[in-house]
């Protein structure tokens, strides 16, 4: 019989890759994952990843154990999360994150009446910035976000959509853009963009910091930022541009800085996050209250 750490470690360093992260993630020691890895691999009877000096790849019976053993497990921490939640009532502490101010007015709004419903359960709002948001909810610091879509990730689930909203492009108030009404998603081909930081999904940086335009042509890649507020200053020095939602031009005003519409673009996106293994009642509950809070108001 297969012991729970081991189950865990292997599954979480199958989507990792990393040691170091598969520790930090299941909050124990590298010794501790590398020792339950060969444990497991003892039992099986074969390797279960290749191991080199830069790199930690499945091995394709790896691969197989971790696609039959996943949905299974999601399965039995989903129930296992439920029951006890159904058995202690909402109560404990939530904790919850965004990024950006207008995502936090929309949080604010959403505990709120998540507090209507169940008063015994705490929720701790906290601003993630870029670069955190992933980490933070993989290694469990926080229970569930509120971010852009598409998040496209192992072990992450999201909700429905909660915000659609146009897309603009950020520009250097002396850009040649700034003056214009309207760029089309083509005009891209012309200038230097500005990246997300690579701790959040390739889906996430795909769609909003494509490689090339629709027709095929390449765009430049610039610097990278870890903040939101990085990246403006990034613009405003005329480093780069980036693609940012219509909620920006009132939460961000900044004299170094012009938003201009991208109006051929799809609408930007946005809607909860949460870990697949941590679908608990309570973080369900708090995206039905987010989902019916904008319901209410359309």
């Amino acid at each position: 019989m297969l012991e729970r750490h081991e189950l865990e470690a292997f599954l979480t360093l199958a989507e990792e890759l990393h040691f170091g992260r598969t520790a930090e993630r299941l909050r124990v020691s590298t010794a501790r994952i590398s020792q339950a890895i060969r444990k497991l691999e003892r039992r099986v009877g074969v390797p279960l990843f290749t191991r080199t000096s830069r790199r930690v790849e499945l091995s394709p019976v790896g691969r197989r154990l971790y696609e039959d053993l996943r949905p299974a497990w999601t399965t039995i921490t989903t129930a296992l999360a439920w029951a006890i939640d159904t058995g202690r009532g909402f109560t404990g502490t939530l904790r919850v994150c965004f990024t950006g101010a207008a995502a936090g007015q929309l949080l604010v709004g959403a505990t709120e009446r998540f507090g209507q419903r169940h008063p015994d359960c705490e929720v701790r709002i906290r601003e993630a910035q870029l670069g955190e948001l992933m980490p933070w909810l993989q290694g469990g610091e926080v229970d569930i976000a509120l971010a852009t879509f598409p998040v496209r990730e192992p072990g992450i689930d999201s909700g429905p959509v909660l915000v659609s909203e146009a897309r603009f492009l950020a520009v250097p108030t002396g850009h040649p853009f700034a003056g214009r009404d309207s760029v089309s998603v083509e005009d891209l081909a012309t200038v230097t963009m500005l990246q997300l930081p690579d701790t959040l999904p390739e889906s996430l940086r795909a769609d909003r910091t494509p490689a090339t335009t629709p027709a095929g042509h390449p765009i430049r890649t610039g610097r990278s930022a870890a903040t939101f507020q990085e990246m403006l200053t990034l613009i405003g020095a005329g480093h780069g541009v980036f693609p940012v939602g219509a909620n920006v031009r009132r939460y961000y005003a900044r004299p170094d800085v012009a938003y201009v519409h991208l109006h051929d673009a799809p609408p930007l996106q946005w809607g909860m996050l949460w870990r697949t293994d941590n679908a608990t009642a309570r973080v369900r509950a708090f995206s039905d209250a987010a989902h019916d809070l904008i319901s209410a108001h359309r």
